[in-house]
Parts: structure tokens; C-alpha cells; sequence
């Protein structure tokens, strides 16, 4: 499954960060009955099988340059070091938020965005036009109007959440080199299934029980995952909000650039008050409002600053390979 349009592959990473956006209450919630990495564990496993199916029925039109020559242990080894920054990066955003504002860590985690083209720079030499930083510079000034306001004061748990965004700038760098030489729906495949394994790993070793807090009566496996809202929030978050997310990040990272696909997910914390106001009846205010026109108006400008460079390899790295 490629996708061929520029067009659907921004409409697909909209998607994704309305559904980012959108799920996150229900993610925070059942986060209190269940510990973290245990349901990192199952949301990501969930994540890989629903995308087996799909890996089947197009296991032989694999839409990667060498659909039939990649090596596995390059998969594997590919897939095992996304998975790895996305484990980290999840764990430590949701640590991080132990110690600081829901608003803070929204605001931190979307640090990812300039942090994408640094990161392109400094591992792989690649530039960017001088509109691309204008609208990222835009999109992060509204990102602060609409999580943080004035109430911005740096912490502990405001570092590991900076951790968060380094890993997730990472990915998506990682991600663009990776999907021009491998199959995009088997590496997603593999970085789920590592994400589920590393998270498991932590959930054993860790000195805190596996299916409950400390002080909370005991639950057994299946009395957790019956749970109506543990239940809802793995489904959803497992098959929309990971599986169909990271499988649309991976295919539209073949036809987009870094640096555009972290713009995009800069309006996931406008979807999450949208989606406030709808649900919760929370007003977004006269600066969240300004913050987001200003993510929208950032955007379109770094659209249309990459629109006018006459080829891809001016936003690409120097060195192939």
C-alpha cells in the first residue's frame, strides 16, 4: 500500500494527530488503574497484530525501492532501534508528567518539532529553506500560546520530557532514512512488536507490580484488560492511535520530507482542546486561539517555501547512503 500524493499523504498525518489529539484524555485516564509500561506493552502488541493482516495481503507488492532484496537482519535491527526511541520517549513523557503541567509536557514534547531539522543536520547534513524554519518557529510560538500561555517554569520532570522530544525528533529523522530502503509495513510491524517487548522487559524488572499500583487492590491480567476503560483505551489507542499511526508516519515519510511530518503533528495539541471544547466544554481562550492560527499560518508557510525548491534533493541530505 504507497501512498502516491502528497495531497493524501498530509490529510493521512492530519489524521494522526487528530487522533493523537483526540485520545488523549481517555489514555490519562486509564493510565491511573493501569501502570504505564504494562499498558505500553499491550497497546503496542495489539498495535503489531492489526497490522500482520495487512501485511499479508500485500506481502507481495511490498512498495519498498528492493521489495525483494532487503535484508531481514537490517529489519530487524532497523526496527528494534525505532522501537527503541519510541519506548523511551513514551516512558518518558508520562514520567515526566509526575512532576510537571499536562500543559508543560504538551508544550516540551513539542519541541520535537525544531529539534527535527537540527537533528537532520547534525546526523545526516541536511538543509533546509529559510521558510521552513519561519513556519517552524511560527508553529512553536503557537504551540506555546495554546498549552502553555505564561506559566512556562522548567523542572525535573520538564527534562525528561525535553528526553521525550529528542527521542521523537530522532524517530522521525531515523524514519525518513529508513523507509527509502525498506518495506514500510514490516518495519512498522517490528518497531510495535519491540516497543511491546522492551516496555514488558521494564514492567518485570521494575520493583512495582506489574497489573496494579502500590496501594490499589490487586488485579489479575484478565480482570484488567476487562476493564471497560482499560479495554477501550488499548483498542483505541493500540489500533488507531499506534498501529494505523505509525504505519501512515512510516508510508508518507516516503514521499514527504522530515521537517513536514513533525509540522503536521504540531496540531495534535489543537485537536486535544478541540476536542476539550466538544467534550469537556473547556474554552481555549483568546491565546489559544491566537496559538492556533499561528500553528495553521506556520504550516501553510513552510508549504509554501518547500513548494518553490525546484527539486527534493535541496531538503535532503548531501550524502546518500
Amino acid at each position: 500500500m504507497t501512498i502516491q500524493s502528497h495531497r493524501v499523504a498530509m490529510q493521512l498525518l492530519i489524521l494522526v494527530s487528530f487522533i493523537w489529539g483526540a485520545e488523549f484524555v481517555l489514555i490519562d485516564m486509564a493510565i491511573e488503574t493501569i501502570p504505564v509500561n504494562t499498558f505500553n506493552a499491550l497497546r503496542f502488541a495489539l498495535a503489531g497484530c492489526a497490522l500482520l493482516p495487512l501485511y499479508w495481503f500485500t506481502r507481495h507488492s511490498l512498495p519498498s525501492p528492493q521489495p525483494r532484496t532487503y535484508a531481514l537482519r537490517s529489519l530487524l535491527s532497523k526496527g528494534a532501534v525505532l522501537g527503541l526511541l519510541l519506548c523511551v520517549g513514551f516512558y518518558m513523557q508520562t514520567a515526566g508528567m509526575k512532576y510537571t503541567s499536562v500543559s508543560n509536557a504538551g508544550f516540551i514534547t513539542g519541541l520535537n518539532v525544531p529539534l527535527v531539522p537540527i537533528m537532520s543536520f547534525l546526523l545526516f547534513r541536511t538543509y533546509v529553506r529559510f521558510s521552513v524554519w519561519l513556519g517552524v518557529g511560527l508553529a512553536m510560538t503557537g504551540l506555546y500560546l495554546l498549552t502553555v500561555g505564561d506559566k512556562l517554569m522548567f523542572n525535573f520532570g520538564d527534562g525528561l520530557v525535553l528526553i521525550c522530544a529528542l527521542c521523537f525528533a530522532i524517530h522521525i529523522v531515523l524514519t525518513g532514512r529508513f523507509v527509502t530502503t525498506l518495506p514500510v509495513i514490516p518495519l512498522t510491524i517490528v518497531q510495535l512488536f519491540a516497543v511491546s517487548i522492551y516496555s514488558a522487559c521494564a514492567a518485570y524488572i521494575s520493583p512495582t507490580p506489574v497489573f496494579h499500583y502500590e496501594g490499589h487492590p490487586p488485579l489479575t491480567f484478565g480482570e484488567l484488560v476487562t476493564t471497560p476503560l482499560v479495554f477501550s483505551a488499548i483498542v483505541i489507542a493500540g489500533v488507531f492511535g499506534t498501529a494505523y499511526a505509525y504505519w501512515a508516519q512510516s508510508a508518507c515519510q516516503q514521499l514527504l520530507p522530515d521537517y513536514k511530518v513533525a509540522l503536521v503533528f504540531t496540531l495534535e495539541p489543537l485537536f486535544a482542546c478541540l476536542t476539550a471544547w466538544l467534550v469537556l466544554n473547556e474554552q481555549l481562550g483568546l491565546a489559544g486561539m491566537v496559538g492556533a492560527a499561528a500553528i495553521i499560518l506556520g504550516m501553510i508557510i513552510a508549504e509554501l517555501g518547500e513548494s518553490k525548491t525546484p527539486n527534493k534533493e535541496t531538503i535532503r541530505p548531501f550524502h546518500e547512503g
